[in-house]
């Protein structure tokens, strides 16, 4: 597959970086006067000391997805920890790519329990989701979008298979504010390399200015009766003058992208599936276009939860369909029947991993492989399904240059923070950061 990229540098500057205006500027003296702390962006004049960090070195990516039933633990892990591991049942599937991948047991989030309700914590380990009040925080590949900044036409994609858009996400911005997932393919290629007409591009522009004008009659508004709040109220007005503030630099960000020009690639548009009985397609789908996306460099982070709890009754073969909905039978209570069904299932998403490594394998950036530049997270809130228990998490990492080949087999009765693998992950994206959620160190052993 051939894809013509566009360099996100034009005459050395970045989408996003722009000399600020003067009218942007008094806002920013008005926000500090207000008492509002907020950060001035990267200006044009240290730009040098960020491209430096950016952009000097081979890009690093990340693809992380969840399927949110799990997989059945006992055909997924291995007996043996180490380099010499048997392989399970699951993973014979991925033999192909043994030195490519690592698979880790003993990890979970620690005090985020209540069965499905984990899901939304999988990327943000926040914890107590079952308690009143609860406020989800930010995921991994929103707080890894910040650090790195707008270095491609889309900071993250977040993608979804079948799922409920309204109550599901695996991204969650800074305030806890689930992200809507992406699940139609034809409408994600378009938005990636469908160039629209000279007067499509100023419709855009003008309805990002517009944008831009109301944020600039909030700002204005807020500031009229912000000295009659008290200091609680004036604390919850911060962290809204926040958000309007990284959406001010998204704007500004989305203007100068869409004046350049996007990526061209020779596969054709995709159609679209909406029958979700076709589960294993619209994964195989999704994925596709996580891929397409990394190889355009059209973004650098891509999430895909895989929605299993929404899924009904689905295809497990062309002539053959599941006896029950997707949630219904992961509660197997050891019927035979269903636990067939689920091996069966798991077995077909592993295939699809397969697939995913093969095509990212054989892609060549510069000298690397995509692979060895793009990590790829495969996991879950839910360890087993069938109790609702969710420790010992069925992780898997694969690319990425770290040294893998290798069961980290961590204690089942006393787990580590899967947190600690995220501070690791954030390391090989060049992201210098000791902590994230509820980490407590970092998983060296994939790194040394």
């Amino acid at each position: 597959m051939k894809i013509d990229m566009v360099s996100p540098l034009v005459d050395g500057r970045q989408p996003g970086k722009a000399v600020p205006r003067f009218g942007a500027l008094n806002r920013r003296r008005f926000l500090c006067g207000a008492g509002v702390a907020l950060s001035l962006p990267l200006l044009e004049s240290l730009r040098p000391a960020f491209a430096k960090d950016v952009d000097s070195e081979a890009p690093r990516r990340m693809l992380l997805i969840s399927n949110n039933l799990g997989v059945l633990p006992k055909p997924f892990f291995p007996e043996q920890a180490g380099r010499g591991y048997e392989f399970s049942p699951y993973l014979q599937d991925l033999a192909e790519f043994r030195d490519d991948f690592t698979v880790i047991s003993g990890l979970s989030h620690p005090d985020v329990d209540g069965g499905h309700s984990t899901e939304n914590c999988f990327l943000t380990a926040a914890r107590g989701p079952t308690k009143s009040g609860f406020r989800n925080s930010i995921s991994l590949d929103q707080f890894a979008a910040e650090q790195l900044g707008p270095v491609t036409r889309f900071s993250t994609l977040n993608l979804g298979v079948n799922i409920d858009k309204a109550n599901r996400s695996l991204s969650w911005t800074r305030d806890g504010v689930l992200l809507p997932a992406a699940d139609s393919a034809p409408a994600l290629f378009r938005k990636m390399f469908v160039q629209g007409d000279p007067s499509a591009v100023q419709r855009q522009l003008h309805h990002l200015d517009e944008r831009g004008s109301i944020l600039d009659a909030l700002l204005d508004d807020t500031h009229q009766f912000r000295r009659k709040l008290g200091r609680d109220d004036q604390s919850r007005l911060d962290q809204y003058l926040t958000s309007i503030r990284e959406m001010e630099e998204r704007l500004h960000t989305s203007r100068e992208w869409e004046l350049r020009p996007k990526p061209k690639t020779d596969q054709p548009a995709p159609d679209d599936i909406r029958d979700q009985k076709l589960f294993f397609e619209k994964f195989d789908l999704m994925l596709s276009m996580a891929r397409l996306a990394l190889e355009s460099d059209s973004t650098r982070i891509v999430t895909l939860m895989v929605d299993a709890f929404a899924t009904p009754v689905f295809n497990l073969h062309p002539d053959q369909s599941t006896t029950d909905g997707y949630h219904n039978l992961s509660h197997h209570g050891q019927s035979d029947s269903k636990v067939q069904q689920l091996k069966d299932a798991d077995r077909q998403q592993m295939v699809l991993l397969k697939k995913l490594f093969g095509q990212l394998a054989e892609t060549r950036e510069g000298e690397d492989r995509l692979l060895d530049r793009t990590m790829i997270l495969f996991g879950s809130n839910m360890g087993d399904a069938n109790t609702h228990d969710n420790t010992n998490l069925p992780i898997l990492l694969a690319g990425g240059g770290f040294q893998h080949g290798q069961h980290l087999a961590f204690r089942r009765d006393h787990n580590k923070p899967l947190c600690n693998l995220f501070v690791t992950m954030l390391q090989q994206l060049g992201i210098a950061v000791n902590a994230f959620g509820s980490s407590t160190g970092t998983l060296n052993e994939i790194s040394t």
